[in-house]
């Protein structure tokens, strides 16, 4: 680990960027042109202790998770975040595969988006960033480990997730994750990953065993969907999906489909994040998106 050229990377990328360009109100008393630490920490999801003891080389050597978040905080293009790993001792993840990364570019598209709700999953169905406006429709998706982390596996194996749907929609969401899933083990049919997850949810859902067995396929492309939220209600919104040539990222973006839901997207923007309740963030809201 080379903590003082870490130290002076992290300082030198966190004054380069704008708060606007993450979201961050640029206001007249502010002093420094960059983002400031607890700034750096609060969209990093850390603390603000650890991000001072970084850029003075007095941390302990970063985990490759705390390093993704890092990257995702700072906007960091591939080039930069895997001179990030280098230079914390990591190996950097693969340029070609999910690796829990979120491509730089779809970060950066996330911030344009603004008040749109938006993420960016894995073909296997990892949430790896999401928007502001995505955490409160669906809360935060990028918190699940182990197999949580599939979007496939929550939808099957944790029935509650099912309340965000309505009940005439769910057997329809079950084809729906179960034919993209098919479609991703048909291109990685060598990926012991895919193998493994799919062997899993055989394992541990009768349903999901059942749909497996009837070989539907379909790729995950534009959706209309009614989603339930715990706080505002009954939203219909349009599902686009937008994927990288390698077909191994992808852009997820929902717009409201009608005023009633532009109104309570609005309501749920205004009501932020304070008292979102603990159980009603299981992935829910991109359930076979």
């Amino acid at each position: 680990m080379q903590r003082d050229e870490l130290a002076d990377f992290l300082r030198r990328r966190r004054e380069a960027i704008r708060p606007a360009e993450v979201g961050i109100s640029d206001g007249p008393r502010r002093r420094t042109s960059g983002l400031r630490r607890e700034e750096v920490a609060m969209l990093a999801g850390m603390s603000v202790d650890y991000v001072v003891r970084l850029e003075q080389s007095r941390s302990s050597q970063p985990s490759p998770q705390l390093l993704g978040a890092l990257a995702r905080a700072l906007r960091l293009s591939d080039d930069e975040r895997d001179h990030l790993f280098h230079l914390a001792g990591h190996r950097p993840p693969p340029a070609d595969g999910p690796a829990g990364q979120a491509r730089a570019g779809l970060v950066r598209m996330l911030d344009l988006l603004g008040d749109t709700p938006a993420l960016v999953l894995s073909d296997l169905g990892e949430t790896l960033a999401q928007n502001r406006m995505s955490v409160l429709l669906a809360g935060d998706q990028t918190r699940f480990t182990g197999d949580r982390r599939y979007l496939a596996h929550r939808w099957f194996t944790e029935p509650a997730i099912r309340a965000g749907y309505p009940p005439e929609e769910q057997a329809h969401r079950d084809r729906q994750v179960v034919a993209d899933l098919r479609a991703v083990a048909g291109r990685r049919s060598a990926d012991p990953v895919v193998g493994g997850l799919v062997d899993r949810l055989r394992t541990a859902s009768p349903a999901f065993r059942a749909l497996w067995a009837e070989h539907e396929v379909a790729v995950r492309r534009a959706d209309r969907k009614a989603l339930l939220h715990p706080r505002v209600g009954r939203l219909l919104m349009d599902c686009e999906t937008l994927v990288t040539p390698d077909q191994r990222q992808l852009l997820l973006v929902l717009t409201p489909a009608d005023a009633e839901a532009r109104e309570r997207l609005a309501l749920l923007r205004v009501l932020g994040v304070e008292e979102f309740p603990t159980g009603a963030s299981g992935g829910w809201g991109t359930a076979g998106a």
